[in-house]
């Protein structure tokens, strides 16, 4: 997240707390063993986006608290993790594949739309061009292959069965 996206949440420095730059930092006790964990939120997510372990203090039985130097390579490794989960579902969303057609090369798409009362996928011919020479609405789950997409293709386009 950049300077310009940054909400309007006042910061919080506290020793197991900092909330700045649209992110809160909090150091929580580790489920799985006796140590602890920090998260790392987004400003207007309910889920963490990164949830990783934390030091132990000098006592070793307390967290080590934040500072500023740890807070913002927490920002850093959050928003570059975020960055790749966003990617990943785009990449997952919006697949597509090129296949030799009689009519030459032509590029099929599949956009899946998660919609949670009607999720689906639209499947698309393309041209070299990119113009759309097709579509039909599929399931959510169709997989797109060669194989899938040649078949499709060589059915004349019509709506592959489930």
């Amino acid at each position: 997240m950049d300077d310009a996206a940054e909400t309007d949440t006042p910061s919080v420095k506290e020793a197991r707390l900092w909330r700045d730059k649209g992110w809160t930092a909090r150091v929580i006790k580790n489920e799985d063993d006796e140590g602890w964990a920090v998260e790392m939120i987004l400003d207007g997510e309910v889920e963490p986006v990164l949830v990783g372990p934390w030091t132990m203090g000098r006592d070793k039985r307390n967290p080590k608290p934040f500072d500023a130097a740890t807070f913002n390579t927490l920002v850093k490794t959050a928003s570059e993790f975020r960055l790749r989960q966003v990617q990943h579902l785009h990449a997952a969303h919006h697949q597509r594949i090129t296949v030799n057609a009689e009519s030459g090369q032509l590029t099929v798409s599949l956009e899946i739309v998660a919609d949670e009362d009607d999720p689906h996928a639209l499947l698309r011919a393309h041209d070299p061009n990119d113009s759309v020479l097709a579509q039909v609405r599929v399931g959510s789950g169709f997989k797109l292959s060669r194989a899938s997409a040649s078949a499709w293709i060589a059915d004349g386009f019509r709506k592959p069965g489930p």
